[in-house]
């Protein structure tokens, strides 16, 4: 109502201003053409010219001073005020820089306009610009994170300086968290991103030759058998306590340092002396087991010809309760035990994610656990200086001509999300294709040996490259086999030409066979597997796989008079080869395994003997309906993991 009165007076008042106006006013007025030079003092210029302006010299009453001409002079604009200052925020010390990104990362958190990828991405692009300016602090913002998103009951323990959390400062630091890289890890580290598509590599120039056409011819079987043993994923657990909680709720089982919350100060499930579904391996089982190899295989006195040990021999503790020293221990023991049982001929090993003390991998890991092998007699000079400086990866010909390539996948671990685009950072692929090149020229044929697998269902390897080149173009012809561990589970996978476009048993060029662990860990048996091979072709004629029932473990305490019993769980020839029109000694090669494949699409049963087979036999394997078979089909024909990622029905991959 006010404001609507004085707009009211106002009209009123212009009204009447202009009929004053219109009788009394000038209606024009002419300036003269000189300026009014009396107006000021003085001038910089000549006030009564007119080829320019005025420029009158100002004087500031309450400072007493006179402005500078320069301010004023239309010839001479200034490019930056350097005289006034230009404040800036106070710099801040580290633990504020901390708080300050925690708030931040909070705040993307919380905001309801971000979805969950763009908040992941922000708030690892905070943390970049935290570590960079103050590395010291990367653990204690993954501590806090941890805590405040409620990641895990134990932050202290999975992301402390001792453990992740250096290795989250690294990787977040060096990698490009607003990128590829970061969106790489909020899809397969937590699940919050889509998963960028894969990046082909460029196969320009990457061959020194092309694959031979038509490939030389293949060689011809001796007729003779090769024993060779393949141990993987032995978990030894020197911290191993008989009798306490084998059902814990979280961490390892069997260990005085836990317990069921159901029930923290009695324990529920006694851990048995010989090992539990949620434990490593003791002692006592190792022992057993490498007692049990030599007879079973019907090698005491000879040994094998060779054997394979495709990696982890630490137990799954707490990256916080690892050491270097304890890592070098369990790989002292465990060299020693496999030297004693299943030698004297060599032992070719490859390292795994639990064989590196991830919160220092260093040179002297490598130095040490290569040292070992050549003082086992395992590896000559030469490639043990290799594996020295190469991540222990190296190169074996052995007198028979095998050559034997060993990778360590464990780099293409966390810091494989550095550079994600890249498809070969550490230089491993081109390594391996040198090494394939060198065994082609001089016909030779390899086999390929390393710890995390390069397919199955996708979940344990990176997706770039989307095609394993060297495999296709170095088989059928150089490549004989492939040995991986890592799940656990017994499992294999067909590698196809041409990216697997097409899957037949034309196009099938290689198999990886992944190996049954000996630790139990998680919910599985015990197991072993040992490959007749012929000893001119290096293909697999067989391959037999012994276990242990864990579950019978615990009727085995309390006396002396007998340890576990392994017994021959199946032959892979006869498993799965009864309606396959097959030689005696054709090779379980990839064509031959392509074929089980096949077989399973209509046999159902044939599939469900897999899945048991998987699992060791172990009664807590999880029932496998339609679609888990399907899943567990694609899974077996997916030898690289971005086949696996795009064509296979997801979460079926374990048993």
């Amino acid at each position: 109502m006010m404001l609507a009165s004085f707009r009211l007076a106002f009209l009123c008042f212009a009204t009447i201003a202009s009929v004053v106006a219109g009788e009394d006013v000038l209606t024009a007025y002419t300036a003269p053409g000189a300026f009014p030079t009396s107006v000021y003092k003085s001038y910089w210029n000549d006030p009564t010219g007119t080829s320019a302006q005025p420029q009158p010299v100002i004087s500031d009453p309450a400072t007493h001073s006179v402005f500078l001409e320069i301010l004023t002079d239309p010839a001479n604009f200034p490019k930056n005020d350097t005289v006034d200052p230009h404040p800036l925020p106070t710099p801040l010390q580290p633990t504020q820089l901390l708080q300050q990104a925690i708030g931040q990362i909070k705040s993307v958190a919380s905001n309801p306009m971000l979805d969950t990828c763009a908040k992941c991405q922000s708030s690892f692009t905070i943390a970049k610009m935290l570590v960079l300016a103050a590395p010291e602090q990367g653990p204690l913002l993954a501590e806090a994170i941890c805590v405040y998103l409620n990641f895990s009951s134990t932050c202290y323990n999975e992301y402390s300086e001792l453990a992740l959390g250096s290795v989250f400062t690294q990787v977040v630091a060096l990698g490009d968290m607003g990128g590829y890289d970061g969106q790489l890890i909020c899809a397969r580290l937590l699940n919050l991103c889509p998963v960028p598509a894969t990046v082909p590599l460029n196969m320009t120039a990457w061959f020194e030759k092309p694959k031979p056409n038509p490939l030389p011819p293949p060689k011809k079987p001796s007729g003779e058998r090769l024993k060779v043993l393949h141990v993987s994923d032995i978990h030894i657990d020197p911290r191993y306590a008989t009798g306490y909680e084998a059902n814990c709720t979280t961490s390892l089982c069997c260990r005085e340092n836990v317990w069921n919350a159901a029930s923290p100060d009695h324990v529920v499930l006694p851990a048995p002396r010989y090992g539990s579904y949620l434990c490593d391996t003791p002692m006592s089982l190792m022992l057993a087991a490498m007692q049990a190899i030599p007879v079973l295989t019907e090698t005491e006195g000879t040994g094998f010809n060779f054997s394979l040990f495709t990696g982890d021999l630490t137990a799954h503790d707490p990256d916080n309760q690892y050491s270097r020293a304890f890592v070098e221990q369990a790989q002292v023991v465990v060299y020693d035990l496999l030297k004693k049982y299943v030698g004297p001929a060599p032992v070719y090993a490859t390292l795994g994610n639990h064989d590196t003390y991830v919160a220092n991998v260093s040179s002297r890991l490598y130095e040490h656990v290569s040292s070992l092998w050549y003082h086992d007699g395992w590896l000559p000079t030469d490639s043990v200086e290799y594996a020295e400086t190469h991540y222990a990866a190296y190169s074996v010909k052995r007198p028979d001509g095998l050559r034997i390539i060993s990778l360590d996948t464990d780099i293409l671990n966390y810091f494989s999300y550095v550079n994600a685009t890249a498809p070969d950072p550490f230089g491993i692929l081109s390594w391996i294709t040198d090494e394939l090149q060198d065994a082609e020229d001089a016909g030779e044929r390899v086999w390929i040996i390393g710890h995390v697998i390069s397919g199955w269902d996708g979940t344990q390897s990176q997706l770039n490259p989307t095609n394993l080149c060297s495999v296709d173009r170095y088989s059928p012809h150089v490549i004989a086999n492939i040995f991986y561990g890592h799940n656990h589970e017994d499992q294999f996978t067909v590698f196809y030409a041409n990216n697997a476009t097409v899957m037949n048993q034309e196009t099938a060029l290689a198999v990886s066979w992944i190996s049954p662990s000996l630790t139990p860990l998680t919910n599985l048996n015990s197991g072993f597997r040992m490959y007749e091979v012929d000893s001119a072709t290096f293909e697999v004629l067989d391959a037999y796989t012994w276990i242990s029932r864990v579950d019978e473990f615990p009727s085995l305490d309390n006396q002396t008079e007998i340890g576990p019993t392994y017994f021959l769980e199946y032959s892979a020839r006869e498993a799965y080869g009864g309606n396959i029109p097959w030689g005696t000694n054709d090779p379980l090669n990839a064509t031959w395994w392509h074929l089980v494949t096949e077989q399973m699409e209509t046999n159902t049963t044939l599939g469900q003997t897999f899945r048991k087979y998987q699992s060791k036999s172990s009664v807590r394997a999880m029932p496998c309906n339609e679609t888990c078979l399907t899943a567990s089909i694609c899974y077996m024909r997916s030898g690289s993991a971005s086949l696996a990622y795009e064509n296979c029905p997801r979460g079926y991959g374990s048993t």
